[in-house]
Order: structure tokens, then sequence, then C-alpha cells
């Protein structure tokens, strides 16, 4: 009998310490979990469960970007971000990756309220993107416009005819892989390729004069591939106030009634190729006319590994110092 009443006395023991720690392990539990929804609150792209205001960026070279694609698409459907804010600094990048984010923007823009703010410089593709959004602001010194299309390429032909080298190559038509860059540019490939430039160059002209309300007087007195600050901005209609970010909170309030006192959260779009414009515009301008040896070891290795992570391949809506389009 004593045996059997040592064995219920353990047993009793043991399951009242089974059931601390599990209660113990509940509570961790919990923790972790308010933890992650705390963090999520002061970082939003992990969600968040009261209303806020979103911010969200657009810094560097534009590309082909599906992380950014489904992150602002996550965004358009959440129902606590009350509005976005989106800050531009960019010099552009490819026209594809450029509409991409057009287009992925005015999603957003169809189920929230959604403002633009221009840190330095919108131009080119960057200028396309603050076109999605329902009112543009810039400061008195922002760039932007740059209203056009690039299409580069090195040309080593007499350099290779001076040292004895000479490329050839067997094509099923003239123009195929033309130009190539190793032979003279012949007037058909440079009329396929300027077909293509104008085509680009129309579509481009033609969301500026849609998105901004235009005559054809008011959309020839932008398109010719200049910058403007954002003090000619405004009397040029690219631009609708000079301001920053509080501007923007003000224009959410009055215009669309969105309650100015939520608080104003960063929105990770989970893109990570972001290079300051300078830098960009130095190492694409090396990688245009063939250093592309000299363009990597432009920066520091950080800049370089970034670089080496750009596809810059195809048209170009992109404004940089060496060759402003």
């Amino acid at each position: 009998m004593s045996l059997d009443a040592d064995l219920i006395v353990d047993r009793r023991r043991m399951r009242r310490k089974l059931t601390f720690w599990r209660v113990v392990a509940i509570g961790l539990i919990v923790l972790a979990v308010a933890a992650v929804a705390v963090r999520g609150r002061n970082h939003i792209g992990l969600g968040g469960v009261r209303p806020y205001i979103a911010r969200i960026k657009i810094d560097g070279l534009i590309r082909d970007d599906r992380d950014r694609v489904q992150a602002l698409d996550r965004l358009a459907k959440s129902t606590v971000a009350r509005a976005v804010i989106v800050h531009v600094d960019s010099p552009g990048g490819t026209t594809a990756g450029s509409e991409q984010l057009f287009n992925s923007l005015s999603q957003l823009r169809d189920k929230k309220p959604l403002v633009v703010v221009v840190d330095g410089l919108a131009a080119s593709g960057g200028y396309i993107a603050a076109l999605a959004g329902d009112h543009i602001i810039a400061q008195q010194t922002s760039l932007v416009g740059s209203i056009g299309v690039l299409f580069q390429f090195p040309n080593v032909a007499d350099l290779l005819d001076k040292i004895g080298v000479k490329v050839e190559s067997i094509k099923s038509t003239p123009l195929k892989a033309a130009p190539d860059g190793y032979e003279p540019t012949s007037p058909e490939a440079r009329a396929a390729i300027n077909s293509i430039i104008q085509d680009s160059y129309g579509w481009f002209k033609g969301l500026v004069q849609d998105r901004r309300h235009f005559t054809d007087d008011q959309l020839a007195a932008v398109d010719d591939g200049r910058v403007f600050t954002g003090h000619q901005g405004i009397a040029n209609k690219l631009v609708d106030e000079i301001g920053d970010e509080r501007a923007a909170l003000t224009w959410l309030g009055t215009e669309k009634s969105v309650d100015i006192k939520l608080p104003v959260r960063d929105y990770d779009l989970g893109s990570h190729n972001s290079l300051s414009f300078l830098h960009a515009a130095v190492a694409v301008g090396l990688d245009a006319i063939g250093l592309s040896g000299l363009a990597r070891e432009f920066g520091d290795l950080d800049t370089v590994a970034a670089m080496d992570g750009i596809n810059l391949d195809g048209l170009l809506a992109l404004w940089h110092p060496a060759s402003a389009n």
C-alpha cells in the first residue's frame, strides 16, 4: 500500500511540474507573438493591426523587381493602411522596369490615396514612377523630368581595326543582333533602333500628357529630355506643390480626408538594388563606353556588389550627367 501511495504522490507531483512548464511555454509563445506584433507595427512590411499611413521609398536604379510588385500588391490589400506616401529619389532605369513600377503604384493608387514626394531626383524612369501619384510634391531644388528614352552601345570597330582584330559573324538577316559594336552601324540598323526608341518615347510622352493633363503645347515645352528644378516644375506643371512629407500629410488630410494624426510608418518593399544616382551615373557611363572593368572598380565594395546585380540591358529611361537624354 505504501508503494502505491508513493507512486500516486509522484505522479501528482510530475503532473504539477508538467502543468507549470506548459504554462511557462504558453506564456513564452504569447510574449514572442506580442514582440513580433510590436516589431510589425514599427516596420510595417510585416503588417500591423492599427491604422497607419504607409511610407515607401523608391530610390536608386529602377529595374524589374517581382518582390516589389508583390509587396505593393500586399499593401493595396491592407485593411489598416489608410494612405501611402511615396518618396522618390531616382535617376530612372530600364523602361520595362519603370513601366512595371508605374503599373504597380497605379493599382495601389486605385485602392488608397497616394501622394509622391520627390526628395532629390525624379528623372526619366523616376518621374514615370512619380506620375502614378494623385499629387506630386518636390523641394525647390529637386530635379524632375528628363522625359526621354536612351539606347547606348559602345562601338569599338575603329579600335579593333587599328590593332588588327576583326570579328566575323554569320547572321540569318542583316539586322540580327544589330548593332553589335564590332562594325560600323548600318543606316538600316540605326533606323530600326530609332523606331524602337521613338515608340517607347511616344509611350512616355503619352503617359505624361494623360497623368498631368497637358495640352500638346504644354507637353512640347517639357519633352526634350531636360531636367527641371522643383521650382521650374511648378511653372511647367510637372509638379503640383513645393514641400516635403509635411505637405504630403496636409494634402492627404485636406483633399482625401485622411486622419493625419495617424502614425506614418515605413513599409518594406523588399528591394535592395538601391544606388546613389551619382554612383549609378558614373558606373553606367563607364560601362556604356566599354570600360566595364573600371565601372566595377568604381565605388566601394557594397556599390560593386550592387552593380553586379543590376541588369540594364535594353532601352533606358535614365538620366545621368554624362549623357542626359
